[in-house]
Protein backbone atom coordinates (compact mmCIF):
# COMPACT_ATOMS: atom_id res chain seq x y z
CA UNK A 1 0.00 0.00 0.00
CA UNK A 2 1.25 3.52 -0.95
CA UNK A 3 2.36 5.69 1.70
CA UNK A 4 0.42 9.63 1.13
CA UNK A 5 2.61 12.60 2.27
CA UNK A 6 -0.75 13.79 3.19
CA UNK A 7 -3.84 12.02 3.01
CA UNK A 8 -6.80 14.35 3.28
CA UNK A 9 -9.41 11.46 2.57
CA UNK A 10 -8.45 9.95 5.75
CA UNK A 11 -9.90 12.70 7.77
CA UNK A 12 -13.10 13.19 5.55
CA UNK A 13 -14.34 9.34 5.83
CA UNK A 14 -13.58 9.65 9.48
CA UNK A 15 -16.19 12.21 9.87
CA UNK A 16 -18.34 10.21 8.33
CA UNK A 17 -20.95 12.50 6.15
CA UNK A 18 -20.68 15.13 8.02
CA UNK A 19 -18.20 17.49 5.21
CA UNK A 20 -20.92 16.50 2.84
CA UNK A 21 -23.58 17.41 4.49
CA UNK A 22 -22.41 20.72 5.32
CA UNK A 23 -22.03 21.47 1.76
CA UNK A 24 -25.44 20.63 0.94
CA UNK A 25 -27.19 22.25 3.61
CA UNK A 26 -24.86 25.29 2.33
CA UNK A 27 -25.86 24.69 -1.40
CA UNK A 28 -29.26 24.21 -0.38
CA UNK A 29 -29.39 27.70 1.62
CA UNK A 30 -28.55 29.42 -1.63
CA UNK A 31 -25.94 32.49 0.17
CA UNK A 32 -22.78 30.94 -1.45
CA UNK A 33 -20.54 34.26 -0.99
CA UNK A 34 -20.12 35.38 3.07
CA UNK A 35 -23.47 33.54 3.86
CA UNK A 36 -24.71 32.66 7.43
CA UNK A 37 -22.08 29.39 7.91
CA UNK A 38 -19.10 32.33 7.53
CA UNK A 39 -20.74 34.56 10.50
CA UNK A 40 -20.85 30.78 12.35
CA UNK A 41 -17.89 29.94 11.45
CA UNK A 42 -15.97 33.35 12.18
CA UNK A 43 -17.41 33.40 15.29
CA UNK A 44 -16.42 29.94 16.45
CA UNK A 45 -12.39 30.54 15.43
CA UNK A 46 -12.72 33.88 17.35
CA UNK A 47 -13.45 31.82 20.58
CA UNK A 48 -10.94 28.92 19.36
CA UNK A 49 -8.55 31.27 18.95
CA UNK A 50 -9.09 33.52 22.11
CA UNK A 51 -10.18 37.02 19.63
CA UNK A 52 -12.20 38.88 19.96
CA UNK A 53 -12.28 39.01 16.60
CA UNK A 54 -12.29 36.67 13.39
CA UNK A 55 -12.82 37.60 9.74
CA UNK A 56 -12.56 35.26 7.40
CA UNK A 57 -10.73 36.05 3.69
CA UNK A 58 -10.33 34.86 0.20
CA UNK A 59 -7.27 33.08 1.00
CA UNK A 60 -4.52 33.02 3.19
CA UNK A 61 -2.24 35.98 0.99
CA UNK A 62 -5.05 38.35 1.16
CA UNK A 63 -4.82 37.60 4.86
CA UNK A 64 -1.67 39.03 5.26
CA UNK A 65 -2.66 41.58 2.76
CA UNK A 66 -5.48 43.33 5.09
CA UNK A 67 -3.49 44.38 7.74
CA UNK A 68 -0.56 45.90 5.49
CA UNK A 69 -3.59 48.09 3.94
CA UNK A 70 -5.13 48.95 6.99
CA UNK A 71 -1.65 50.45 8.49
CA UNK A 72 -1.16 52.39 5.36
CA UNK A 73 1.82 50.38 4.73
CA UNK A 74 3.66 52.16 1.36
CA UNK A 75 6.98 53.83 -0.20
CA UNK A 76 9.65 54.03 1.96
CA UNK A 77 8.57 51.51 4.89
CA UNK A 78 10.68 48.58 5.94
CA UNK A 79 8.42 45.08 6.63
CA UNK A 80 10.88 43.07 8.20
CA UNK A 81 10.02 39.07 7.34
CA UNK A 82 12.49 35.53 7.42
CA UNK A 83 13.49 34.51 3.95
CA UNK A 84 13.00 30.84 5.17
CA UNK A 85 9.13 30.97 4.61
CA UNK A 86 6.73 30.52 1.58
CA UNK A 87 6.71 33.10 -0.91
CA UNK A 88 3.65 34.91 0.38
CA UNK A 89 5.08 36.20 3.31
CA UNK A 90 7.10 38.32 1.55
CA UNK A 91 4.84 38.78 -1.16
CA UNK A 92 2.60 41.01 0.11
CA UNK A 93 5.20 43.67 0.79
CA UNK A 94 5.82 45.06 -2.67
CA UNK A 95 2.56 44.98 -3.86
CA UNK A 96 2.05 48.36 -1.63
CA UNK A 97 5.62 49.58 -2.56
CA UNK A 98 6.92 48.98 0.66
CA UNK A 99 10.00 46.80 0.67
CA UNK A 100 10.89 43.27 2.87
CA UNK A 101 13.82 43.56 4.56
CA UNK A 102 14.91 39.66 5.00
CA UNK A 103 15.94 38.11 8.54
CA UNK A 104 17.69 35.12 9.53
CA UNK A 105 16.09 32.25 11.71
CA UNK A 106 17.05 30.38 14.51
CA UNK A 107 18.50 27.47 13.91
CA UNK A 108 16.48 24.53 15.79
CA UNK A 109 13.37 26.38 15.30
CA UNK A 110 13.61 27.69 12.18
CA UNK A 111 11.41 30.60 13.39
CA UNK A 112 12.87 34.11 13.42
CA UNK A 113 16.02 34.71 15.19
CA UNK A 114 15.14 37.74 17.18
CA UNK A 115 18.46 38.80 17.93
CA UNK A 116 19.20 39.02 14.27
CA UNK A 117 16.13 40.90 13.92
CA UNK A 118 16.65 43.78 16.38
CA UNK A 119 20.58 43.72 14.57
CA UNK A 120 18.69 43.78 10.87
CA UNK A 121 16.31 47.16 12.52
CA UNK A 122 19.46 48.65 13.41
CA UNK A 123 20.79 48.06 10.59
CA UNK A 124 17.68 49.71 8.44
CA UNK A 125 17.64 52.70 11.14
CA UNK A 126 21.55 53.43 10.60
CA UNK A 127 21.11 53.71 6.79
CA UNK A 128 18.12 55.40 6.62
CA UNK A 129 16.46 55.05 3.59
CA UNK A 130 13.85 53.06 4.97
CA UNK A 131 11.22 53.52 8.09
CA UNK A 132 10.79 50.47 9.92
CA UNK A 133 6.92 49.98 9.99
CA UNK A 134 5.70 46.10 10.37
CA UNK A 135 7.23 42.56 11.56
CA UNK A 136 6.41 39.55 10.09
CA UNK A 137 6.94 36.64 12.61
CA UNK A 138 5.98 33.22 10.74
CA UNK A 139 4.66 30.07 12.71
CA UNK A 140 6.89 27.75 10.45
CA UNK A 141 6.11 24.08 10.25
CA UNK A 142 3.59 24.49 12.90
CA UNK A 143 5.29 25.64 15.85
CA UNK A 144 5.23 29.32 17.84
CA UNK A 145 7.98 32.02 16.77
CA UNK A 146 9.44 33.45 20.08
CA UNK A 147 6.75 35.97 20.16
CA UNK A 148 7.36 37.68 23.60
CA UNK A 149 11.43 38.41 22.76
CA UNK A 150 10.14 39.42 19.20
CA UNK A 151 6.72 41.69 20.95
CA UNK A 152 9.53 42.96 23.39
CA UNK A 153 11.43 44.15 19.83
CA UNK A 154 8.75 45.85 18.16
CA UNK A 155 7.67 47.46 21.41
CA UNK A 156 11.17 48.85 21.78
CA UNK A 157 10.87 50.00 17.87
CA UNK A 158 7.16 51.07 17.73
CA UNK A 159 6.79 48.23 15.01
CA UNK A 160 3.10 46.70 14.22
CA UNK A 161 3.57 42.70 15.02
CA UNK A 162 1.92 40.12 12.43
CA UNK A 163 1.91 36.01 13.18
CA UNK A 164 2.04 34.51 10.23
CA UNK A 165 0.29 31.30 11.30
CA UNK A 166 -0.21 29.86 7.92
CA UNK A 167 1.33 26.54 9.18
CA UNK A 168 0.96 27.31 12.82
CA UNK A 169 -2.72 27.87 13.61
CA UNK A 170 -3.53 26.29 16.62
CA UNK A 171 -0.10 26.76 18.18
CA UNK A 172 0.65 27.87 21.58
CA UNK A 173 3.39 29.29 23.92
CA UNK A 174 2.85 28.50 27.56
CA UNK A 175 -0.79 27.76 26.80
CA UNK A 176 -1.14 31.41 24.93
CA UNK A 177 -1.76 31.54 21.23
CA UNK A 178 0.14 34.09 19.31
CA UNK A 179 -2.54 36.63 19.35
CA UNK A 180 -1.43 37.68 23.08
CA UNK A 181 1.74 38.96 22.02
CA UNK A 182 0.91 39.81 17.89
CA UNK A 183 -1.42 42.98 16.86
CA UNK A 184 -3.12 40.49 14.41
CA UNK A 185 -2.88 36.82 13.57
CA UNK A 186 -3.17 35.39 10.07
CA UNK A 187 -4.28 32.23 8.69
CA UNK A 188 -4.55 30.04 5.42
CA UNK A 189 -6.88 27.53 4.87
CA UNK A 190 -5.50 26.01 1.86
CA UNK A 191 -6.48 22.05 1.87
CA UNK A 192 -3.14 21.15 2.90
CA UNK A 193 -2.98 23.16 5.82
CA UNK A 194 -4.15 21.54 9.70
CA UNK A 195 -7.18 23.31 9.34
CA UNK A 196 -8.13 23.34 5.79
CA UNK A 197 -10.62 23.21 3.73
CA UNK A 198 -11.55 21.82 0.20
CA UNK A 199 -10.24 25.16 -1.93
CA UNK A 200 -8.69 28.16 -0.87
CA UNK A 201 -9.76 30.18 2.40
CA UNK A 202 -8.21 32.38 5.09
CA UNK A 203 -8.73 34.48 7.95
CA UNK A 204 -7.25 37.05 10.45
CA UNK A 205 -7.57 37.36 14.18
CA UNK A 206 -7.34 40.51 16.41
CA UNK A 207 -8.04 42.09 19.78
CA UNK A 208 -8.54 45.18 18.11
CA UNK A 209 -11.66 46.39 17.60
CA UNK A 210 -10.58 49.55 14.82
CA UNK A 211 -8.68 47.38 12.74
CA UNK A 212 -11.06 44.72 12.72
CA UNK A 213 -13.44 47.31 10.96
CA UNK A 214 -11.03 48.44 8.87
CA UNK A 215 -10.58 44.68 7.85
CA UNK A 216 -14.20 44.08 7.38
CA UNK A 217 -14.12 47.14 4.98
CA UNK A 218 -11.07 46.85 2.75
CA UNK A 219 -12.17 42.95 2.60
CA UNK A 220 -15.55 44.08 0.87
CA UNK A 221 -14.45 46.54 -1.84
CA UNK A 222 -13.84 49.35 0.86
CA UNK A 223 -17.84 49.24 2.10
CA UNK A 224 -18.46 51.61 4.46
CA UNK A 225 -18.15 50.26 8.27
CA UNK A 226 -20.50 51.43 11.75
CA UNK A 227 -18.30 54.23 12.28
CA UNK A 228 -18.42 55.58 8.44
CA UNK A 229 -21.98 55.90 9.02
CA UNK A 230 -22.17 57.21 12.26
CA UNK A 231 -22.55 61.26 11.20
CA UNK A 232 -24.51 60.26 7.50
CA UNK A 233 -27.63 58.85 6.53
CA UNK A 234 -27.66 55.79 3.37
CA UNK A 235 -30.30 53.80 3.82
CA UNK A 236 -28.86 50.92 0.95
CA UNK A 237 -26.65 48.28 1.69
CA UNK A 238 -23.17 50.05 3.32
CA UNK A 239 -21.29 47.80 0.31
CA UNK A 240 -22.63 50.45 -2.04
CA UNK A 241 -21.15 53.14 -0.13
CA UNK A 242 -17.15 52.64 -0.92
CA UNK A 243 -15.17 54.72 2.12
CA UNK A 244 -11.33 53.34 1.12
CA UNK A 245 -9.84 51.33 -1.42
CA UNK A 246 -10.40 48.28 -0.72
CA UNK A 247 -10.57 44.83 -2.44
CA UNK A 248 -12.48 41.59 -3.29
CA UNK A 249 -11.52 38.59 -0.48
CA UNK A 250 -14.54 36.82 0.91
CA UNK A 251 -14.76 33.40 2.28
CA UNK A 252 -17.54 31.73 0.09
CA UNK A 253 -20.28 29.65 2.34
CA UNK A 254 -19.25 26.19 1.65
CA UNK A 255 -15.54 26.29 2.64
CA UNK A 256 -17.14 28.25 5.96
CA UNK A 257 -19.64 25.18 6.44
CA UNK A 258 -16.52 22.91 5.89
CA UNK A 259 -14.24 24.49 8.34
CA UNK A 260 -17.18 24.91 10.80
CA UNK A 261 -16.94 20.98 11.10
CA UNK A 262 -13.31 20.60 10.57
CA UNK A 263 -12.66 23.54 13.30
CA UNK A 264 -14.76 21.23 16.37
CA UNK A 265 -12.01 17.91 15.73
CA UNK A 266 -9.38 20.55 15.55
CA UNK A 267 -7.86 20.54 18.87
CA UNK A 268 -8.46 16.78 19.42
CA UNK A 269 -6.27 16.17 15.72
CA UNK A 270 -3.52 18.53 17.41
CA UNK A 271 -3.36 16.40 20.25
CA UNK A 272 -2.77 13.44 17.77
CA UNK A 273 -0.24 15.08 15.55
CA UNK A 274 1.93 15.83 18.81
CA UNK A 275 1.51 12.43 19.53
CA UNK A 276 2.66 11.39 15.73
CA UNK A 277 5.51 13.86 16.43
CA UNK A 278 6.95 12.36 19.40
CA UNK A 279 7.08 8.91 18.19
CA UNK A 280 8.53 9.67 14.86
CA UNK A 281 11.66 11.99 17.56
CA UNK A 282 11.72 8.64 19.31
CA UNK A 283 12.47 6.56 16.32
CA UNK A 284 14.47 8.90 14.23
CA UNK A 285 17.08 10.71 16.46
CA UNK A 286 19.57 7.96 16.28
CA UNK A 287 19.32 8.10 12.67
CA UNK A 288 19.36 11.36 11.21
CA UNK A 289 21.36 14.77 12.39
CA UNK A 290 18.05 16.43 13.86
CA UNK A 291 14.54 16.15 15.01
CA UNK A 292 11.86 18.78 15.37
CA UNK A 293 13.00 20.48 18.75
CA UNK A 294 9.86 22.40 20.55
CA UNK A 295 10.47 24.86 23.18
CA UNK A 296 9.24 23.74 26.93
CA UNK A 297 5.87 24.82 26.94
CA UNK A 298 5.22 25.34 23.18
CA UNK A 299 2.63 22.89 21.46
CA UNK A 300 3.50 22.56 17.55
CA UNK A 301 0.58 22.02 15.26
CA UNK A 302 2.76 20.07 13.52
CA UNK A 303 1.98 21.36 9.86
CA UNK A 304 5.07 19.31 8.39
CA UNK A 305 7.25 17.20 10.51
CA UNK A 306 11.23 18.41 9.16
CA UNK A 307 14.13 16.29 9.92
CA UNK A 308 17.52 17.73 9.15
CA UNK A 309 20.02 15.10 7.26
CA UNK A 310 24.21 15.35 6.41
CA UNK A 311 22.88 13.96 2.65
CA UNK A 312 19.23 14.91 2.56
CA UNK A 313 19.30 14.27 -1.45
CA UNK A 314 20.76 10.93 -0.84
CA UNK A 315 18.37 10.45 1.92
CA UNK A 316 15.55 11.64 -0.36
CA UNK A 317 16.45 9.00 -3.36
CA UNK A 318 16.26 6.31 -0.99
CA UNK A 319 13.13 6.73 0.92
CA UNK A 320 11.61 7.13 -2.85
CA UNK A 321 12.96 3.55 -3.64
CA UNK A 322 10.77 2.84 -0.69
CA UNK A 323 7.57 4.18 -1.31
CA UNK A 324 8.00 7.10 1.16
CA UNK A 325 7.20 10.80 -0.09
CA UNK A 326 8.94 13.36 1.17
CA UNK A 327 9.25 17.46 0.91
CA UNK A 328 11.80 20.19 1.14
CA UNK A 329 10.54 23.28 2.31
CA UNK A 330 12.24 25.14 1.32
CA UNK A 331 14.65 24.63 -1.29
CA UNK A 332 15.47 28.11 -2.56
CA UNK A 333 15.22 30.75 0.26
CA UNK A 334 12.79 34.08 -0.35
CA UNK A 335 16.44 35.98 -0.32
CA UNK A 336 17.91 34.04 -3.20
CA UNK A 337 14.90 34.02 -4.92
CA UNK A 338 14.59 36.20 -8.63
CA UNK A 339 11.90 38.02 -7.40
CA UNK A 340 13.11 38.80 -3.59
CA UNK A 341 17.09 38.88 -4.41
CA UNK A 342 17.18 42.66 -4.87
CA UNK A 343 15.67 43.68 -1.77
CA UNK A 344 17.68 43.89 1.80
CA UNK A 345 18.79 41.30 4.04
CA UNK A 346 20.05 41.66 7.67
CA UNK A 347 23.83 41.68 8.70
CA UNK A 348 26.04 39.51 7.86
CA UNK A 349 23.95 37.96 5.63
CA UNK A 350 21.49 34.58 6.47
CA UNK A 351 23.85 32.00 7.14
CA UNK A 352 21.66 29.97 9.44
CA UNK A 353 18.70 30.00 6.96
CA UNK A 354 21.28 29.24 4.06
CA UNK A 355 22.84 26.09 5.91
CA UNK A 356 18.92 24.96 6.20
CA UNK A 357 17.95 24.87 2.51
CA UNK A 358 20.32 21.77 1.88
CA UNK A 359 19.72 20.00 5.33
CA UNK A 360 16.07 19.72 5.82
CA UNK A 361 13.44 17.03 4.69
CA UNK A 362 10.00 16.85 5.94
CA UNK A 363 8.77 13.25 5.93
CA UNK A 364 4.86 12.21 5.67
CA UNK A 365 2.69 13.71 8.55
CA UNK A 366 -1.24 14.27 8.95
CA UNK A 367 -3.70 13.86 12.12
CA UNK A 368 -4.40 10.20 10.88
CA UNK A 369 -1.14 8.80 10.44
CA UNK A 370 -1.07 5.19 11.62
CA UNK A 371 1.49 3.31 13.60
CA UNK A 372 2.06 0.74 11.57
CA UNK A 373 2.35 3.58 8.59
CA UNK A 374 4.71 5.53 10.69
CA UNK A 375 6.77 2.25 11.41
CA UNK A 376 7.49 1.96 7.44
CA UNK A 377 8.55 5.11 7.29
CA UNK A 378 11.19 5.05 10.65
CA UNK A 379 12.43 1.70 9.11
CA UNK A 380 13.15 3.44 5.61
CA UNK A 381 15.13 6.67 7.18
CA UNK A 382 17.23 3.98 9.46
CA UNK A 383 17.66 1.77 6.69
CA UNK A 384 19.52 4.66 4.64
CA UNK A 385 23.35 4.81 4.78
Amino acid sequence: MSIQFIDLQAQRLRLNGRIEAAVQAAVVGGAWVMGPQVRQFEADLAVFGKAKHALGCANGTDALALPLMAWGIGRGDAVFVPSFTFAATAEIVPWFDAEPVFVDVDATTYNMDPGHLEATIEATLKEGRLKPRVVIAVDLFGQPADYPAIKAICDKYGLKLVADSAQGFGCTIDGDHPLKWADITTTSFFPAKPLGCYGDGGAVLTNDDDLAQMIESLRVHGKATASDLKDRTFDHDPKYLNMRIGRNSRLDTIQAAILIEKLSIFGQEIEWRNRIAARYNEGLRPHVAAVPDVPAGNVSNWAQYTIEHDDRDGLIAHLKEQGVPTAVYYPIPLHLQPAYDMYPRGPQGLPVTERLMDRVVSLPMHSDLDEATQDRVIAAVASFR
